[in-house]
């Protein structure tokens, strides 16, 4: 029987505005033993970790070697997430990583192989799968009780200001940031829809940046798909819509029946910068002989006492480093992570070729689009 008492001496690397939720999320987890982090700028690392009280370091195999890590957080941009992993892979540390994987699918690729090569987890954070609402979503479609999904939609129409993209350097940017709306806001929501309804076989898609002239990158992005299951689904997401209005996700059934949360009231937020989030909620349940229950679980979700921007990262931390104790794989793991980049890529193509594109992708596929800026 596994020892449900094991500490696993976690860090993280990367000091910039998801660090916290991941730094206070490490340090109260009872499994978690939090003693390091690590940053490309020394200064950076002593200050952020003299709120924790734990070492500071600027070379991630030195932190790993002197703190004996055996998990490490990654929250730097996901250009460098790859390299790490697989650095941090070879001296046999467990790694979960912020959203996305990667910008593209020769470095997830890399990411997953340095995983397995060396016998370690890899697990890709995507902490909406943990809100109650959508947990309900996915336990309805697992147990039939909308017959089989035919149609999956998700709706993202959210606002960034122009102060957002020039907090960071790399925000906006294709060298810095690998895309927009599609790489950097919403690949939770890829997750979704990818969770609920299964590989895509082929899909369609455009994106193009309407009201942002000070970024590189696409602020709005749709695609039509078809699932290998044979369901059809929609994206549409946006960054355009001042102030943002909502993130939802229906999954309609062969029996009629609809499920369906509202994941986001407004944009979604931005760690360690927004003050407060709405819980999420369901917003459609039409379930045969279920349809009473949507009126009190609208009333619990919303009486939640705890942070929707911290809690949930704390969840999928938790069952990571429990999947990591227990020998067990992570619910979103490196391939559920890839999969988030292959859809991406898949409409960054689309849009590039004015075509279907047809899943599996090669892993060679060039990412971003032509275009840097409207053309309207």
């Amino acid at each position: 029987m596994a020892d449900t008492r094991q500490k696993l001496r976690t860090a993280l690397i990367g000091c910039g505005k998801v660090a916290a939720t991941h730094a206070s999320a490490l340090q109260k987890l009872p499994r978690s033993e939090f003693v390091a982090v690590c940053s490309r700028k020394l200064a950076s690392a002593v200050e952020f970790a003299s709120r924790y009280n734990v070492s500071a370091y600027d070379n991630v195999e030195t932190m790993i070697e002197r703190e004996r890590v055996q998990v490490l957080a990654i929250c730097t941009p996901h250009p460098s997430h790859a390299e790490i992993i697989e650095r941090a892979a070879s001296a046999g540390v467990h790694v979960i990583c912020e959203k996305p994987l990667a910008p593209d699918l020769t470095s997830c690729d890399r990411a997953i192989a340095a995983a397995r090569a060396n016998g370690v987890k890899l697990g890709v954070i995507s902490q909406r799968r943990f809100y109650e609402p959508v947990m309900r979503i996915k336990e309805a479609i697992d147990a039939g009780k909308i017959g089989q999904p035919v149609l999956i939609t998700v709706s993202v129409l959210s606002w960034r200001s122009e102060a957002y993209y020039r907090s960071d350097p790399w925000r906006g940017t294709w060298s810095g940031e690998g895309g927009g709306v599609l790489v950097n806001q919403c690949p939770h929501h890829l997750d979704l829809l990818l969770w609920l309804g299964g590989a895509v076989e082929e899909l369609y898609g455009y994106c193009d940046n309407f009201n942002h002239p000070y970024i590189e990158v696409e602020d709005t992005a749709t695609a039509m798909m078809r699932f290998k299951s044979g369901a059809i689904g929609s994206l549409v997401l946006s960054n355009s819509q001042r102030p943002g209005l909502f993130g939802k996700v229906h999954v309609h059934g062969s029996n009629g029946a609809s499920v369906g949360a509202e994941v986001e009231s407004g944009s979604p937020f931005i760690s360690g910068v927004t003050q407060h989030v709405d819980p999420p909620f369901n917003d459609i349940w039409t379930v045969p002989g279920e349809e009473n229950l949507l009126a009190e679980w609208t009333r619990r979700d919303r009486a939640i006492s705890w942070n929707v921007m911290t809690y949930y990262h704390e969840r999928q931390l938790e069952e990571f480093l429990d999947a990591v104790a227990n020998d067990h794989e992570p619910l979103v793991n490196g391939e559920a992570g890839r999969a988030v980049v292959e859809l991406f890529t898949a409409i960054y193509a689309s849009e590039r070729e004015r075509k279907p594109i047809r899943f599996p992708l090669e892993a060679t596929c060039q990412t971003g689009v032509n275009h840097a800026t409207s053309r309207i």
